[in-house]
């Protein structure tokens, strides 16, 4: 598996807008492709046939597939993307940006980690951590940042074990505990791993939140063939939850979409028709079956 990991962000019907709004925020940025849903058939999400399915875009970096599925799922702050920036000035501008028509979870100002700092949610209900002055491994400047709270608080340091043995190429770089006084003892303050020589943060929620990982982000590996479909469907759905079109959840709750490197070539291409009969040929699926695929794309 070569292809990196890629944030899912699931959107009622604004993924055009969305798209179109993180680009004028972040540099460089660039739109990568649009999928709609097919004519003639009907989809889970209730979205009208021709309208927007998925809006890819690539953000300082890193990709994220934005996703019109209707109003079932909405992001929540267990997901949220870590963004590293040189300045504090360029702290402050994206906290203007990225806050406007939406809130702050913690203010702008200094804190021990960093001199400039805030965790904002913005209009599209995402979560960013805004950061000055902390540099990551790989070349991207943004860093998804998983966080284990109500039932799964405690358990960074597993998921963490968990998915760098799932995935090759990976390693932990560091893992901070809470100390007396700090917050829960022993938990995970701030744990930094890397997948395929991607850049990922996981911590355990200081305070419960109320909150639980779900569908509204989830995370795309893309893979190379059904061996590796194979694998990895059964390595993270193991003690987790399967489900359809090649979602599942893990044991923690995060959700991931495991799916062929070609699927938004299928899904995304000019040949309408052909979209057609690959989105009709993986409704009914739940692990992805590549070669089905395929065959439907190639009628």
């Amino acid at each position: 598996m070569s292809a990196p990991i890629v944030p899912c962000i699931w959107l009622d019907d604004q993924a055009e807008a969305a798209a179109a709004w993180y680009c004028s925020v972040f540099s460089p940025a660039r739109a990568l492709a649009v999928a709609r849903y097919p004519a003639g058939l009907a989809n889970p999400s209730g979205r009208p046939p021709g309208s927007v399915l998925v809006a890819e875009i690539e953000l300082a970096g890193q990709r994220f597939t934005l996703l019109n599925g209707g109003p079932i799922f909405k992001p929540n702050p267990t997901v949220s993307f870590f963004v590293r920036a040189d300045t504090a000035d360029e702290v402050d501008r994206l906290h203007g940006a990225l806050s406007d028509g939406g809130y702050e979870l913690m203010p702008l100002g200094a804190y021990p980690w960093s001199p400039r700092y805030a965790w904002v949610q913005d209009r599209f209900g995402v979560s960013w951590q805004l950061i000055a002055g902390r540099r990551n491994v790989g070349p991207a400047t943004i860093v998804p940042c998983l966080m284990f709270a109500g039932a799964q608080h405690g358990r960074a340091a597993q998921a963490i074990q968990l998915y760098t043995r799932v995935f090759p190429g990976s390693s932990v770089q560091g893992l901070e505990f809470y100390a007396q006084g700090e917050g829960p003892v022993g938990t995970v303050k701030h744990g930094r791993f890397v997948l395929q020589g991607q850049e990922f943060v996981a911590m355990d929620a200081h305070v419960d939140h109320g909150l639980a990982f779900d569908e509204g982000v989830s995370l795309q590996v893309p893979c190379t063939d059904q061996a590796e479909i194979d694998r990895l469907w059964a390595e993270l759905s193991e003690g987790g939850q399967p489900g359809p079109c090649g979602w599942l959840q893990d044991r923690f709750g995060l959700s991931w979409q495991v799916v062929p490197e070609v699927m938004a070539a299928w899904m995304g291409g000019a040949d309408r028709q052909a979209t057609a009969r690959v989105f009709a040929a993986m409704l009914p699926m739940g692990k992805l079956d590549w070669a089905a695929l395929e065959r439907a794309f190639l009628g």
